[in-house]
């Protein structure tokens, strides 16, 4: 458990400090699929940029007279399989990663929004709801976490 929230011990119970845990490891997760699907997602794009400029300086301007020979250069290339393959291959990858971000944002969102639900089962002493913006606050400065409202 992060030592931040373990520190808690005056504002919060182990319960609210496991989902705190719980919350901050789904947003570790949620950004690291961010990160990677942004990454494969730029990869993608300039993979498939050098592979269409390469297209058009070796096959289709030195072929330009004929659609017959230029198909049939393209295809005499095994190189252009491979490139394609990896080129399609990193698209639907990029394509499995988005499902995953997607998926570990509603996780993410979700987990947060009952937390912010019950909040006022979760600091049911008067002690504890008075000092439960330090929590709020502490999360939103250390992991980047808003729980004072639902909206993202």
């Amino acid at each position: 458990m992060e030592t931040s929230i373990q520190k808690l011990d005056d504002y919060t119970d182990e319960a609210t400090k496991t989902m705190l845990q719980k919350l901050v490891e789904k947003k570790w997760k949620f950004d690291l699929l961010t990160k990677r699907h942004l990454f494969i997602m730029w990869l993608t794009i300039f993979l498939t940029f050098i592979y269409t400029y390469w297209l058009y300086k070796q096959i289709a301007v030195p072929y330009a007279h004929s659609f017959a020979v230029m198909f049939s250069v393209f295809i005499q290339e095994k190189n252009n399989l491979y490139a394609m393959a990896i080129i399609i291959g990193s698209f639907g990858f990029m394509n499995v990663l988005k499902q995953k971000k997607d998926k570990a944002e509603k996780e993410f969102h979700a987990l947060r929004c009952e937390i912010i639900d019950k909040s006022k089962d979760l600091w049911k002493k008067e002690e504890e709801w008075k000092n439960r913006h330090k929590v709020f606050d502490m999360m939103k400065k250390l992991y980047d976490i808003n729980l004072f409202h639902e909206s993202k």
